[in-house]
């Protein structure tokens, strides 16, 4: 990566150098393949012109070598094209063991930041420098898109389902934060920044805040108020699928389908039970839709998810 590129594209993310160089091929690739195109347009144009004294005699009915090569070469720097692109584009999605999670919901017309101890934001991001963060998001209402062009991150994100979406900065500042679907009439509006700090300041700032429980200890307090104690517990006499270390798990279903336990299965499993039931167990659990809302969710799979073995 040269001083200029950067300069003309500063990348202020890991993952965002790693697009950079992939962009930069495919323009120096194209832009070459268009200049030979239209050095060999004006060559022919002008060896061939009406009145020339080109050999026009015997021309060549097939040239076997010149089929086969336009044909595996250009393949074969496709396909070198898609795989490169699609590991890059696939690391967005993978994040590292040990990322700071921090809990997004998008709705008409901002975006509302959570982090782990509890402290809220809204149209604002604060993270750490050099750090992992995986930013798990959702919709509260219609399709959204959270769009940090220095971080080359773009994720849409979805009513009714959970959207990962993880970088690490690499770089101290403020970065625009955007929508980049259109949301509505003031789509335009729902915008804000993401602020890297370094490690020792956002510390401090992550201390600063309200106090507030933290998201999981949240959770555990609406997981006992809604009564979901009295059914998931180990000690229960109802029969009810046990939660300690859910997570992340293999859930083999009643039709005989299986599914990973993620954030999205835990959402469905109380707003709509029925939707996949475990097998085992009967389809009586009732749903909590309109009994929740999306915070009340968040910090409920946070609870579920801090439940990795039993105590």
């Amino acid at each position: 990566m040269t001083d200029g590129f950067d300069t003309l594209l500063p990348a202020a993310s890991l993952l965002g150098h790693r697009v950079d160089v992939l962009f930069l091929f495919v323009s120096i690739l194209t832009g070459c393949v268009a200049l030979a195109i239209a050095i060999l347009l004006v060559v022919f144009t002008i060896r061939y012109r009406h009145g020339s004294k080109a050999d026009r005699s015997n021309p060549p009915v097939r040239i076997r070598w010149l089929e086969v090569t336009w044909i595996t070469v250009p393949l074969a720097i496709f396909l070198g094209i898609f795989g490169w692109s699609s590991l890059v584009f696939s690391q967005f999605h993978r994040p590292p063991r040990g990322a700071m999670q921090v809990h997004v919901l998008a709705k008409q017309w901002m975006w509302k930041i959570q982090h782990q101890n509890g402290r809220r934001e809204i149209d604002e991001l604060h993270i750490p420098l050099g750090r992992p963060v995986e930013l798990i998001m959702t919709s509260q209402d219609v399709i959204h898109s959270f769009f940090v062009p220095e971080f080359r991150a773009k994720q849409d994100v979805l009513p009714g389902r959970y959207m990962s979406l993880w970088f690490t900065a690499t770089r101290p500042g403020r970065f625009r934060l955007f929508c980049a679907e259109y949301c509505g009439t003031r789509h335009s509006g729902m915008h804000g920044q993401v602020i890297v700090m370094r490690p020792t300041e956002f510390a401090a700032w992550l201390a600063a805040g309200p106090a507030r429980d933290e998201l999981a200890a949240r959770g555990f307090e609406i997981y006992r108020r809604m009564g979901c104690s009295g059914c998931h517990e180990p000690t229960s006499t109802v029969h009810a699928p046990d939660l300690i270390g859910l997570f992340g798990r293999t859930v083999h279903l009643a039709d005989g389908t299986m599914v990973t336990a993620d954030e999205t299965y835990i959402r469905d499993s109380i707003l709509l039970p029925r939707k996949q039931v475990v097998v085992g167990f009967d389809p009586v659990m009732p749903s909590f839709q309109g009994q929740l809302d999306e915070d009340d969710l968040t910090a409920l799979i946070a609870y579920i998810k801090s439940r990795a073995s039993p105590p």
